[in-house]
């Protein structure tokens, strides 16, 4: 089986002639892996997530699910990633929640009644169905944010991709979206700098530093020391 991403030498600049962002970044995710990917701001997180979703011009190689990201395959590749944006406004486009959540299901040919009761049923799985009538707008950017998530894992794509998911979330809310990511058999790259959330959710932890890997393990007390040294520093 080919794993769910693989990544290579990757390295990102956002104009030619600038400091490179992202360095030589090299990992691989298997299927069902649940890995943390923290760091501070400016660390790099979210440019390697969106370089991963084909959203962030980059050098390299990418592969998703054996697929290599290349300008031929950005469609193949994203119908295999959920993508959440930190900011949920980025990716909510339609005036009705129902219809935003079942938009890739019916993009993909699903009959919209199928599509639909899908999508009913990952609002419910989070907490948010009563809001399938709502227009996004009217809701709280914590509802707006799960509203996001459930068009990232409507379509039970392979590979999910969670930027900053907590950063709407009272407590509650994020023991809640923890309970559900857990018990998601996707492969899940998170980035965050909330290690407590991480904690509960994944069983690897990559700390990225002035965008390069600094930390790859199992073992949340060494991305624990990783980030009171950058404390320090700051």
């Amino acid at each position: 089986m080919s794993a769910a991403l693989a990544i290579h030498d990757l390295r990102v600049a956002y104009r030619a002639g600038d400091p490179e962002v992202l360095r030589g970044i090299s990992l691989t995710l298997e299927p069902g892996e649940h890995c943390a990917l923290l760091g501070l701001n400016g660390s790099g997180k979210t440019t390697l997530l969106r370089a991963v979703a084909g959203l962030q011009p980059f050098n390299g190689t990418i592969t998703v699910c054996g697929i290599a990201l290349q300008r031929e395959t950005v469609r193949d590749v994203r119908d295999r990633i959920g993508f959440l944006f930190s900011t949920p406004d980025d990716q909510l486009l339609f005036p009705q929640v129902l219809t935003d959540v079942s938009f890739a299901l019916e993009r993909a040919g699903r009959p919209q009644a199928e599509a639909r009761e899908a999508a009913l049923q990952t609002l419910e799985a989070l907490g948010i169905a009563a809001y399938a009538e709502r227009a996004p707008h009217t809701l709280s950017q914590g509802q707006r944010q799960r509203v996001a998530l459930a068009g990232a894992l409507v379509a039970q794509p392979p590979l999910l991709l969670l930027d900053e998911p907590t950063a709407s979330l009272d407590p509650v809310g994020r023991d809640e979206l923890a309970q559900v990511l857990t018990r998601q058999p996707a492969a899940l790259l998170l980035a965050t700098h909330d290690l407590a959330f991480a904690r509960q959710v994944a069983r690897r932890f990559i700390m990225l530093e002035d965008g390069k890997i600094t930390a790859d393990t199992d073992a949340p007390a060494h991305i624990e020391a990783a980030f009171a040294r950058e404390r320090r520093v700051f």
